[in-house]
């Protein structure tokens, strides 16, 4: 029986990753240098995949100043966003159920906090787990055992909402049944060890999931 949700943020909650990436290709076209969104794209939910994002400006380029005019149109783009179909009427079923509510995030408590308060959604969780919180984020299984233990479950009661192969490996690796959700920057990601994936939060309700997983 589940017991517990646990949520990942950037990129299920809300679409932060998206934005990263638009942030990227709007300085690079303010500058006139081409933008290999490709190459961006595989960076996201990767813990371990590194790259120069300004590899193709000059040597000279002042990479102090390109950070800070990605960041205010990073920070402009995401605050354009809506909550992510599905999740919230998600959060609304689980509070009528009385199911406890979790999040698991490599981001910040200033980040996931602030967001979460801004969108109206932060009353809905129990527990917040954030990368401050732990020795190792994700892909290790830290923040989801931390969660679980705060929550009061088992982690075969409880089942784990994420975006990205490092999210999902995280939760599969803390004993959590697994929902991929993929979004546009992650869709290419590896999720065959998922219990089941979907392409949308809004085509499930928890009726649904529960019959859907009993089917595996």
């Amino acid at each position: 029986m589940i017991r517990a949700l646990v949520f990942d943020f950037d990129g299920l909650i809300l679409d932060t990753e998206t934005p990263l990436i638009d942030a990227y290709a709007a300085v690079h076209e303010q500058h006139g240098v081409v933008f290999d969104r490709s190459l961006f794209i595989r960076s996201v939910g990767h813990a371990d995949y590194s790259f120069d994002p300004w590899h193709g400006f000059s040597p000279h380029a002042d990479r102090a100043e390109l950070e800070l005019q990605r960041r205010a149109a990073k920070d402009d783009f995401i605050l354009q966003q809506p909550v992510l179909p599905g999740v919230a009427a998600l959060l609304e079923s689980a509070r009528a159920e009385e199911l406890k509510v979790g999040l698991a995030s490599n981001s910040s408590h200033a980040w996931c906090d602030a967001h979460l308060t801004r969108l109206g959604l932060f009353r809905h969780f129990h527990f917040v787990a954030c990368r401050e919180d732990v020795t190792s984020p994700k892909p290790e299984p830290d923040l989801y055992r931390l969660a679980l233990n705060q929550l009061g479950v088992r982690p075969h009661e409880a089942l784990a909402f994420e975006d990205s192969h490092t999210g999902s490996l995280a939760a599969r690796r803390a004993g959590l049944k697994v929902v991929a959700v993929p979004n546009p920057s992650t869709a290419h990601h590896d999720f065959s060890h998922a219990d089941l994936k979907v392409a949308s939060l809004a085509e499930v309700t928890l009726a649904s999931l529960g019959a859907r997983l009993a089917e595996r």
